[in-house]
């Protein structure tokens, strides 16, 4: 079933609701689909970031913290977007990962969907299940937890 994009962030909305830049910045663009529950980020793999002249020259794959990283900034994307767009003050901080699992390794050329669905949130403690595919396929998942900070 196709979901319901009701609003789309490009680069420069993302550069306003997070503190990360490059090359620390993980994801290009973020489809919300319900604002503060649940949206699908994108990030654009490509031979020529930093991580792939360690990990590994021969056979570059993704390292599974940065896949971790990038789900929880489409985590804080997507509960920032409930926010009025002059309300700049909080930031999302990432606390905890539980049943991470890695599947299939992300290659350069691949383009990551992370897909973040709100479970629960209690007095600004947030709790997502994510998920990272490509073309449909499931290559991780999580459930995250963040809190909004000061």
């Amino acid at each position: 079933m196709e979901q319901q994009v009701i609003k789309e962030l490009k680069i420069g909305d993302i550069l306003k609701m997070l503190p990360h830049r490059y090359p620390f910045l993980l994801v290009d663009k973020v489809q919300i689909i319900q604002e503060g529950s649940e949206g699908i980020g994108f990030k654009n793999i490509t031979m020529n970031e930093p991580q792939f002249t360690g990990h590994f020259p021969e056979n570059p794959i993704m390292p599974g913290v940065l896949i971790m990283e990038a789900m929880a900034q489409t985590c804080g994307i997507v509960v920032k977007s409930s926010f009025a767009e002059t309300d700049n003050s909080g930031v999302v901080l990432f606390m905890g990962i539980d049943e991470a699992k890695f599947r299939k390794p992300f290659l350069p050329g691949d383009v990551m969907e992370m897909h973040v669905v709100k479970e629960k949130e209690c007095r600004g403690v947030y709790r997502f299940r994510c998920r990272a595919t490509c073309n449909g396929v499931l290559h991780a998942e999580a459930l995250l937890t963040a809190m909004m900070g000061r």
